[in-house]
């Protein structure tokens, strides 16, 4: 799923692609709906990479299932084609803790590691009180939330300038969806009843906002963590796990994490060896040895008085089922894990307050790997069609000194933030880029070539 939704992202965008898949029945199915070569076949060894164009290749990508056939395959490259950049999908921590410091390793210049990915997804968004999808922004004090516009809003029948009138504050509304479609919003767009829409602003202002909408924030205190494989495990290790701005732990950027924010974690796993594991592993949590597709489970000690329920076992319909049912049942906030986006934009409708597409946030992590070395961070929305992007302006990049007015993108766009010396802030048309300037950007899709020709270094 990963292979193909990155090969399609990037054939859209224009790119030559090659796929290697073993297996006949895949290769052939991603023949008929794929516009690129795909040779079924294996790729540990020389002569497959050569035939599919290693040779001329930017990138090479390994996503198979097996960490250690990934890290084969991108060791036989480097062997003969150093130049080729190398990403292998791993999830095993001790191989991904390889580049942690930067430097490449067993031939390969990153590692991403899904679940790794998709638990800092979670934790964040537990972080922000499970109140719908946040993005955060490296060190800056501005977020990204999304609302959703019921018929009993204030904000619904107003334009966007409502925003200003109610918050008082610096927010900037970035995106709507409406159905099918995505709109780059001037201020005179309209709200509609059902509109999505994605708001950047500081944590206290987007929680304002949150709160004219009708979703009050209120603590979570108690949370229960349904799964103990491996995300469910680095999930809880995330949450019981103290600040230490010294640590190198896979947690360190939560620099205002405390275990004393929550008098109760549960962990509810139906493998009963793995229970024995796990709670020699948190002594200082509840573990429960449930099934929690037994309807009954819901009353056990424990889980009642939730105020977050975590649904993070490896299916996912079981996850929205879950998530579904216990708030059902009263319960204030849910998470749900999914491996699909097609499945998280129906767990979204249905209700479930923060939806985790696991495949895609893996996809967005290589895919910002892939797109030169200004490009810090990349979030699809709207089924990939509009990107968020996170660039560092290079010294010498024809944007610097250029005033934000007089910029433009061929496919539209909008510079929404600007961290400078520590500072973030939403810019308005006066400002000038300047070097070292880290931006966040929203754009149609297609657009990382020019702007890495805009923002990156000169060569």
């Amino acid at each position: 799923m990963v292979g193909t939704q990155l090969a399609r992202h990037l054939i859209n965008e224009k790119h030559d692609v090659s796929l290697i898949e073993i297996d006949e029945e895949r290769a052939r199915h991603a023949s008929n709906r794929l516009d690129c070569l795909v040779i079924n076949s294996e790729a540990n060894n020389i002569q497959t990479l050569e035939e599919a164009g290693i040779a001329k290749a930017d990138a090479l990508i390994c996503v198979t299932e097996s960490d250690e056939l990934n890290i084969i395959i991108c060791g036989l490259a480097e062997g003969r084609y150093p130049q080729v950049l190398k990403i292998a999908r791993v999830r095993n921590p001790d191989y991904d803790n390889l580049t942690r410091g930067g430097e490449k390793a067993l031939g390969i210049d990153y590692f991403v590691h899904p679940d790794r990915e998709a638990a800092r997804t979670v934790v964040q968004a537990v972080e922000h009180g499970a109140l719908g999808d946040i993005l955060a922004f490296g060190d800056s004090a501005f977020e990204m939330g999304t609302i959703e516009i019921a018929k009993t809003s204030p904000l619904c029948g107003e334009s966007i300038k409502i925003f200003h009138s109610l918050i008082g504050s610096e927010i900037l509304v970035a995106l709507i969806e409406r159905g099918n479609e995505h709109i780059l919003p001037s201020g005179t767009t309209t709200l509609h009843e059902g509109d999505r829409v994605y708001i950047i602003g500081r944590q206290a202002d987007i929680q304002k906002v949150f709160e004219i909408s009708g979703k009050k924030l209120e603590k979570v205190e108690k949370i229960g963590i349904v799964g103990g494989g491996r995300i469910g495990t680095l999930i809880t290790e995330a949450l019981l796990e103290r600040a230490q701005p010294q640590s190198k732990s896979l947690f360190s950027f939560l620099t205002k994490f405390s275990p004393r924010r929550f008098k109760k974690i549960v962990l509810i796993e139906k493998d009963y060896e793995l229970c024995k594991d796990l709670s020699v592993k948190f002594p200082d949590i509840l573990v429960l040895n449930e099934d929690i597709s037994d309807e009954g489970f819901i009353s056990e000690e424990g889980i009642a008085d939730l105020d977050l329920i975590i649904t993070a076992t490896d299916n996912q319909e079981l996850n929205i089922i879950t998530a579904l049912y216990m708030k059902s049942h009263g319960l204030k906030r849910a998470i749900a894990l999914v491996n699909s986006p097609s499945y998280g934009t129906i767990a979204r409708r249905l209700g479930i307050d923060v939806v985790v597409p696991i495949k895609s946030v893996v996809v967005d992590t290589i895919l910002a790997r892939l797109m030169g070395s200004g490009v810090t961070g990349l979030h699809r929305l709207g089924e990939g069609t509009i990107e968020i992007l996170e660039i560092l302006v290079a010294p010498e990049a024809p944007v610097c000194g250029q005033k934000l007015k007089d910029f433009h993108l061929s496919s539209g766009g909008l510079v929404m933030l600007i961290t400078r010396h520590g500072e973030s802030f939403i810019p308005h048309g006066e400002h000038q880029f300047e070097p070292h300037d880290r931006l966040v950007i929203i754009a149609q899709k297609g657009v990382g070539n020019e702007l890495e020709r805009l923002f990156g270094r000169q060569e």
